[in-house]
């Protein structure tokens, strides 16, 4: 005799039925529409000619990309090398318990709460010198400086605006990283006499790496796709200096609506950042494991 089957119910999938409805109408229709502008010169909106690859040949010969791509990357690595350590360093210095540590909590998260176009907008007015704490500060003490003039000024207030606004996130995953780990680690160190960077460097930095994958994932592709924030405060002056990706994509689709290159460049910025993001996965998932294979 067969044994007897266990009856299967579908109406489960009616549970999900609602994301899947919505991911289709926010994100699979759009990018099929995206596809579709790509392989097309769009004339007027009676008018279109199917031009095949024709858009994605053109925008990876404009050097004009060659060199927004260059500025994106070197932005990005520099978010990630000053906001992780930093990150971690305002992590373990936040208390770890009591009214202190809820307090301390909400006054580090504050900056997250503030819009984007808002952070442009109170950097554009710190900077100025004539009204603007920062400026006025740096001009008395006799240092030029101008985000609006000097494409060196502006690259580096729009990297400390990203730096002020997004590292709090960064600290709190570590945070919350840190108070997962249980106490037996940190007793067992102290019987054994290790220093604080001993527990650093064996304890909470591995019990971290999940957490730091996060975290270094999310400002990279954030930091990837910043638009806004420059475009209010620099308006990607000057020159081309602070022109990332996003911005001159919005250039090609909206100032000179350019519909079908935007959408092909909008198609190789979604493969790019996926592929550097697979890259960074890797890499972050490899660090470490060398180490302990040579151990055991």
């Amino acid at each position: 005799m067969s044994a007897p089957t266990k009856p299967v119910n579908q109406k489960a999938w009616l549970l999900i039925l609602p994301v899947l409805i919505c991911v289709a109408f926010s994100a699979i229709l759009p990018l099929m529409t995206v596809v579709n502008y790509s392989v097309q010169d769009i004339i007027s909106p009676e008018r279109r000619v199917f031009v095949g690859t024709e858009w994605f040949v053109n925008v990876m010969r404009d050097e004009e990309l060659h060199g927004a791509l260059l500025r994106q990357l070197g932005y990005s690595l520099a978010v990630l090398a000053v906001e992780i350590p930093l990150g971690i360093v305002l992590a373990l210095s936040m208390p770890a318990s009591g009214w202190k540590a809820s307090a301390v909590l909400v006054i580090v998260a504050l900056s997250l709460l503030i819009p984007w176009n808002v952070v442009g907008t109170i950097w554009q007015i710190y900077g100025r010198a004539d009204i603007g704490l920062l400026g006025a500060a740096l001009d008395k003490l006799g240092i030029d400086y101008s985000y609006t003039g000097n494409a060196r000024d502006a690259w580096l207030t729009v990297l400390v605006m990203d730096v002020w606004h997004w590292t709090p996130l960064v600290a709190l995953l570590c945070y919350a990283g840190l108070r997962a780990i249980p106490d037996a680690y940190y007793q067992a160190a102290r019987i054994d006499g290790a220093s604080k960077w001993a527990v650093f460097r064996f304890i909470q930095l591995p019990k971290l790496r999940g957490v730091l994958m996060i975290a270094v994932l999310l400002r990279f592709m954030d930091s990837f796709m910043i638009y806004t924030e420059p475009f209010v405060l620099t308006g990607g002056g000057p020159g081309n200096a602070t022109t990332f990706l996003s911005q001159y994509l919005t250039q090609k689709a909206v100032g000179q609506f350019d519909l079908g290159p935007a959408a092909a460049f909008s198609l190789i910025y979604f493969l790019i950042i996926l592929l550097l993001c697979f890259i960074l996965y890797n890499w972050m998932q490899r660090v470490g494991t060398h180490e302990k294979e040579g151990v055991e």
